[in-house]
């Protein structure tokens, strides 16, 4: 008995499925036609999102820089910088290897990474080894200078963070002084 219950679940299992496949795969032109989602249809919530989330940021960022009164400049792709201490050494260069005291800290001011604790940075400037927004702030430095670059998340690490301490979206504060070039 069991076993003929168990046969006629199957049996009406594949008929189903079946009738399913068929329907679906009958489906008139046009009508099918109507049911897909145009790539339209997708873009323009999309960018109205994108729209609502850089206005967030920036609204953070903004209230961020009323609170400390920074006289920060900005630059075309929306890094902006502070360089409070002027050293007198090389001005940074793309494919230089730049040596950088730095404590990263999310716009809450919980911080993230240090020099202090993790030692100096190392990094080959114009390879892509560190987030955007700290290449292109490095590139407006000269040795000995210090300075502090607030970052917004598309400029650092994004949608996904940085897998670690750095949360999705997250805008940082950098406050960097770059000690060497070779």
């Amino acid at each position: 008995m069991f076993r003929m219950t168990v046969m006629n679940n199957v049996l009406v299992f594949c008929f189903t499925a079946c009738v399913v496949i068929l329907t679906a795969g009958c489906g008139g032109g046009a009508e099918q036609k109507e049911r897909k989602l145009k790539e339209s249809d997708l873009k323009e919530p999309f960018i109205e999102a994108n729209r609502r989330v850089v206005k967030t940021e920036t609204q953070h960022i903004n209230d961020f820089l009323k609170r400390y009164r920074w006289p920060v400049k900005e630059t075309g792709s929306g890094l902006k910088y502070y360089i409070y201490h002027h050293g007198k050494g090389k001005k940074a260069q793309p494919d230089d290897v730049a040596e950088v005291n730095r404590s990263v800290k999310l716009i809450t001011g919980d911080l993230v990474y240090s020099s202090e604790k993790s030692g100096p940075l190392v990094f080959t400037i114009g390879k892509g080894q560190v987030v955007r927004g700290l290449e292109e702030g490095i590139l407006l430095l000269r040795v000995g200078d210090k300075a502090k670059f607030i970052i917004p998340s598309h400029l650092g690490y994004g949608l996904l963070g940085d897998q670690d301490k750095i949360p999705p979206k997250a805008t940082l504060i950098y406050d960097v002084e770059l000690i060497n070039l070779k």
